[in-house]
């Protein structure tokens, strides 16, 4: 997929070129003739869609239809954030091209992306970012604050490693947690009587030794390299804070009205360009780049509840924003999470 076509549309133009390069690599292009459905009202699937050529109409309960055309400002954003969806799109012209993402990955990349800009850690942006986005879209590395996945990146340790190497023995402590970033390994464990089973295979991308990790136990299996191997290992210091306690708290809708009651603010931590398309009543916007700028002027002495089109962005504005001791919440699944006509204003 051409970058310059993803520029755009919004939220994809604040990508970085070298993570849009990566995200574009997992971008599907769909063509669809006229009258073809995009989606349907009260459709949950996990992906945007974006008008990439044709026109499309759009169909709101109670409304008249709308017709999206290619070029237009409503076409830069995507058709219907909404989960389930609002509205039925269908395709009205004779030839339709749209581009799918999945939206929790771009949601981590934006995420991730932003907080690297403004170098709040010591992350140098080396890494390949296609290894990178692999991980990312794992569905167990999803629920990873982004600010906590940008520095279980920077934290990572290479180790290399030859075919038959015993990266785990079973039986031993457990020190570090292992990616695998090229090569291929198997996991095997020994019975009591003395088999040797084998467990399972791992390629690039899977990991392996959290499990005593998390239980304090010893390994109980060895994981060998089947092949030359390039491995990503992280300590279990870096493990429990990063992975296992991530720095956030989560509240859902009535915890946040009541929050607000007692005089907590809103904060949109999307871009500005999505905050113009809407958003929270009594919200104020202050996207996720800017947060390194503008921390010093919030108010410690209030409660912030951030929110952005999940909970993603705001899960990495929550982690930023914890560490220079501000009281900070995310409003569970956000603003996708709110159904029509619920509000978190009182």
């Amino acid at each position: 997929m051409d970058t310059s076509l993803l520029r755009q549309f919004v939220p994809l133009n604040a990508l970085s070129l070298l993570t849009l390069n990566a995200l574009a690599a997992q971008t599907e292009e769909v063509s669809l003739p006229k009258g073809r459905v995009v989606f349907r009202q009260g459709d949950d699937d996990p992906w945007l869609y974006f008008l990439l050529e044709g026109e499309v109409l759009c169909q709101e309960p109670n409304s008249a239809p709308r017709t999206i055309r290619t070029g237009s400002e409503q076409a830069r954003h995507a058709l219907s954030r909404t989960h389930p969806r609002d509205c039925s799109v269908v395709a009205a012209s004779s030839f339709v091209r749209l581009i799918r993402v999945d939206e929790n990955l771009l949601e981590s990349c934006l995420g991730a992306d932003q907080a690297a800009a403004y170098e709040v850690f010591e992350y140098d942006g080396s890494e390949d970012p296609a290894w990178m986005m692999h991980i990312l879209s794992k569905p167990a590395f999803r629920k990873i604050p982004p600010a906590n996945a940008n520095t279980m990146f920077a934290h990572f340790e290479p180790l290399h490693g030859k075919a038959g190497d015993v990266v785990i023995q079973q039986g031993e402590h457990a020190d570090y947690y292992y990616l695998i970033r090229s090569g291929h390994a198997q996991v095997s464990r020994t019975t009591p009587d003395g088999v040797s089973m084998v467990l399972a295979d791992l390629g690039p991308g899977d990991g392996f030794g959290e499990e005593a990790l998390l239980t304090g136990e010893l390994r109980n299996a060895s994981v060998t390299l089947r092949s030359d191997c390039v491995l990503m290992r992280l300590s279990k210091q870096d493990f429990d804070s990063l992975l296992k306690a991530p720095l956030v708290k989560s509240i859902d809708l009535n915890d946040a009205r009541h929050l607000i009651q007692e005089g907590a603010q809103l904060v949109d931590v999307r871009l500005e360009e999505e905050f113009q398309g809407g958003t929270l009543r009594d919200s104020l916007n202050l996207p996720l780049y800017l947060l390194r700028l503008k921390a010093q002027s919030l108010d410690p002495q209030t409660k912030y509840i951030l929110f952005c089109q999940h909970d993603q962005r705001s899960s990495a504005a929550a982690f930023l924003l914890a560490q220079r001791g501000l009281d900070t919440y995310v409003l569970r699944g956000g603003l996708a999470g709110i159904k029509p006509g619920e509000g978190v204003s009182p």
